[in-house]
């Protein structure tokens, strides 16, 4: 099996869960179904070495949590014992910092971690058990098993030998630069240098130097084969403007010489040292720029602090783009995430730290950000172009780049749409490919489901019902679609146990049936639910008063329905 490790040294903001997690027996990760999760703490012990599970608190101090994850980093695998129970792999504690906030805990090198908040990992991938760890905030609740150093070199024999090698012969090219330093004061009278580390001219945190020396003890111990580049040394007397120009000279030198071996530059160690989410030095407040794509394919770019959220940021977009609050409801901030697929932001994420990894991971200077419709209902489109000739241009380009990547199945009526395909025409263009399979659904990319022993699906969602679409696992469409009414939808839920969307439906026998979609996206897949039941329910009761109140329009109707919501 292959390894992977890294250092959780610190945490980026908690992610949002679900509002609604119903227990389970079973926990179901991906394709494997493990055994169950319900952890029950023994006071049994292997000498000093709990035998049964323990839950551990962990409280994050000035050298982060303190300890190094290591285990697969595929999914599933077959059940292995540890001290006499049979458990899906598990990633477990390679190393734990002296005196450091795990150690204090009661985390012992080799405890394999079977939850994270809560959250059962038996068989997850390495990312997925360190992206846990990494939504903790300050507080990480470790469910563990201890096991005896002779139990621990069974179970990963490679563990403390030089078995385990890095490949440092593939190279890249980051644009990583420090142009500048300046000096921080605090409350308590303590003033120092801090070091500005940008990527392609965008600001990703400041950095004392004794952070980068700690850095470049952890890379060394970490990857302690590589031969690396000369580190700027100590100086026990204040330096000088010039020393301080040199020693950045330096630092900058050091970086982007590690940083362009990929497997340094992409590991954990180097990505939590690059992004500034406990703010220590105070530069979350630094005002930085965020480059946004807009429907019309025209980009604006906007000023905002680095800590701004989802909400902070839109409400800057709109007032850049002069769009009334009444109109800006019916957009929203996404995040395109695969080729073809964007994902709507949650409102707790920070957009400019979504920005900066997308450079880092890309060596880009493209935005991963657009804003784009958020509502499912046609009426309230029709309505919208009838009100502002911007909105109208805003929804043809978008309606474009749905056909182009094939959300809308053109068929033979592509030819006709590429004539119409000029903005003098868009109205026309609009109300054909209305009419096409597709318009006004998204479509989430394949993955595995309990709806089907083999394969994978699609999920699509619209206005009009929710479907599964077969394809093959590497996506291939297959012959055979599944519709469901939405009201024969009786419940759906975010499982974040099993990294998965959960919805129940009531089968033409009346018998109800639960199924289980092991998708990434599940927070977002849950809130299209909501978004088309809101709609749905609000639009039928415009049909049952539509003869009291006429003239009531999709947008009025929305309108009240925010009203009511802010009230309660």
């Amino acid at each position: 099996m292959t390894n992977a490790e890294s250092s959780s040294s610190s945490s980026p903001p908690p992610s949002s869960s679900s509002s609604s997690i119903p227990s389970s027996s079973s926990t179901t990760i991906a394709t494997t179904t493990t055994t169950s999760s319900s952890i029950t703490p023994t006071s049994s012990k292997l000498g000093d070495y709990v035998s049964g599970p323990h839950l551990v608190t962990i409280y994050k101090t000035e050298t982060g949590f303190g300890f190094n994850v290591r285990g697969q980093v595929s999914e599933g695998g077959p059940l292995r014992s540890i001290n006499g129970e049979l458990y899906a792999p598990l990633q477990h504690v390679s190393a734990v910092l002296e005196n450091g906030a795990a150690e204090k805990a009661g985390i012992r090198k080799g405890d394999r971690i079977l939850e994270v908040n809560g959250v059962n990992v038996e068989g997850a991938t390495h990312k997925q058990v360190v992206d846990l760890i990494k939504s903790s905030g300050d507080k990480l609740l470790l469910t563990v098993i201890s096991v005896t150093p002779r139990e621990a070199e069974k179970l990963e024999p490679s563990d403390d030998t030089n078995n385990f090698v890095y490949d440092y012969s593939e190279k890249r090219s980051l644009p990583i630069t420090i142009p500048d330093y300046n000096w921080i004061e605090k409350n308590n009278g303590e003033r120092y240098c801090v070091f500005n580390i940008y990527m392609a001219g965008r600001h990703l945190c400041s950095r004392r130097y004794r952070e980068f020396l700690n850095l470049h003890n952890n890379l060394k111990r970490e990857f302690n084969e590589f031969t690396f580049p000369k580190f700027p040394g100590k100086w026990p007397f204040s330096l000088s403007y010039q020393q301080l120009d040199s020693r950045r000279r330096g630092l900058e030198s050091y970086i982007e010489k590690v940083c362009a071996v990929r497997v340094i530059g992409e590991s954990d160690i180097i990505q939590e040292f690059l992004t500034d989410y406990d703010d220590e030095h105070g530069t979350n407040q630094t005002p930085v720029d965020l480059k946004i794509l807009l429907p019309n394919r025209t980009a604006i770019t906007i000023t905002v602090k680095k800590n701004s959220c989802t909400k902070d940021v839109y409400d800057a977009i709109i007032e850049k783009i002069n769009l009334s609050p009444e109109i800006a409801r019916y957009f929203a901030i996404f995040e395109i995430v695969e080729q073809g697929f964007e994902r709507k932001l949650q409102s707790n994420e920070f957009p400019y730290n979504l920005y900066i990894q997308n450079i880092q991971n890309t060596s880009a200077a493209s935005t991963c950000l657009m804003m784009k419709k958020w509502f499912f209902y046609l009426p309230t489109e029709i309505e919208l172009c009838s009100r502002q000739d911007l909105l109208e241009t805003f929804f043809f380009y978008q309606t474009i780049e749905d056909v182009n990547k094939g959300q809308i199945k053109a068929g033979n009526k592509l030819y006709e749409l590429k004539a119409l395909q000029e903005i003098s025409k868009k109205s026309e263009y609009l109300k054909l490919a209305r009419k096409l399979d597709g318009y006004g659904e998204i479509t989430f990319p394949h993955c595995a489901s309990d709806a089907r022993k083999e394969g994978h699906i699609m999920c699509i969602v619209g206005y009009d019902s929710f479907k599964l679409q077969a394809c093959h696992e590497d996506g291939a469409i297959e012959n055979k679609k599944i519709e469901f009414q939405w009201d024969t939808l009786k419940e759906w839920y975010v499982d974040d146990e099993g990294i998965s969307f959960v919805f129940v439906y009531n089968k033409p026998d009346n018998k109800l049936r639960r199924v289980r979609i092991h998708t990434p996206y599940n927070i977002f897949l849950n809130e299209c639910f909501d978004k088309v039941m809101e709609e749905r329910k609000y639009h039928q009761q415009q049909q049952k008063h539509q003869q009291s109140t006429p003239d009531q329009s999709p947008i009025k109707s929305l309108q009240s329905q925010s009203s009511v919501q802010q009230q309660q």
